[in-house]
């Protein structure tokens, strides 16, 4: 395991009832049988291929804390592209005081939502996903990250949920490939959940739904912004054009992969 030295150090942390960095810093200190016990139990669950994040029950993204369940998507660094995309929107067209609304397709933990709210003040969102038990983790989430009174969750398919008047439309779809399911990892493949994961036709199934509602439910002006898989770039741009959004522009994340698609609905 690559980060096997930091996975131990937040496993025996979380045994121990002490922050990380404590576990260097007071590694003198008894350890008693109930912590060496728990600790015991959790690294035998980490070398199962269970993810630290799902033992630990949290997972930090974009300074903050999420909870999660067996419903929701572990939250990644590598979404914190989307966020940071969707802010340098917001900040070229009036800046993070204005009153956004803005709605997250799929939400899962909540993460990309509650990390907006958390930078634009005045923002109100719209949450929507199909899992209820996502979504009370998600409500639960907004809550402890002290935007709950912003954060609108709301269950169902967003085609049937949504009203038109968004300025922004964010979501983190499904787009891997039913296919490829051989060929991700274990933590992936076992931890989190599928409906999370996979999506039809090649794994641009999503796509092609959020393209067919976008223009309905954007106001002029606005921008639908995804995350893809890092060969899709092309084929999200070509759907988002098909459905009436123009503008489409691709961003990289941290490591240069493809990793955004953003689009607009062009006011007339």
């Amino acid at each position: 395991m690559e980060t096997a030295a930091l996975d131990a150090r937040l496993l025996a942390a979380r045994a121990a009832g002490v922050d990380a960095d404590r576990v260097v810093l007071d590694s003198e200190r008894p350890v008693s049988p109930q912590e060496a016990a728990l600790a015991a139990d959790m690294m035998a669950r980490r070398l199962a291929g269970e993810p630290v994040g799902r033992i630990l029950g949290e997972r930090e993204f974009w300074g903050l804390t999420f909870a999660l369940s067996p419903e929701t998507l572990e939250p990644r660094p590598d979404t914190e592209t989307l966020v940071a995309q969707a802010l340098a929107w917001c900040d070229a067209r009036g800046g993070r005081e204005r009153d956004w609304l803005f709605a997250d397709i799929g939400t899962g933990t909540g993460a990309i939502a509650v990390a907006l709210l958390s930078e634009l003040p005045k923002a109100v969102a719209v949450a929507v996903d199909l899992s209820e038990a996502a979504l009370a983790t998600a409500r639960k989430n907004a809550r402890h990250n002290g935007v709950g009174d912003r954060f609108h969750a709301v269950c169902g398919d967003f085609a049937d949920a949504l009203a038109p008047g968004f300025d922004l439309l964010v979501s983190n779809p499904p787009y891997i490939a039913v296919e490829e399911t051989a060929t991700l990892s274990r933590e992936v493949r076992l931890f989190d959940p599928p409906l999370a994961l996979f999506a039809e036709d090649n794994g641009l199934a999503a796509y092609r739904r959020i393209a067919a509602e976008a223009a309905r439910l954007l106001v002029g002006g606005g921008a639908a912004m995804v995350e893809i898989g890092a060969t899709q770039a092309s084929s999200v741009c070509r759907i988002l054009e098909a459905g009436g959004l123009e503008e489409t522009v691709v961003f990289q994340d941290l490591g240069g992969r493809d990793r955004v698609v953003g689009a607009h609905r062009v006011a007339k």
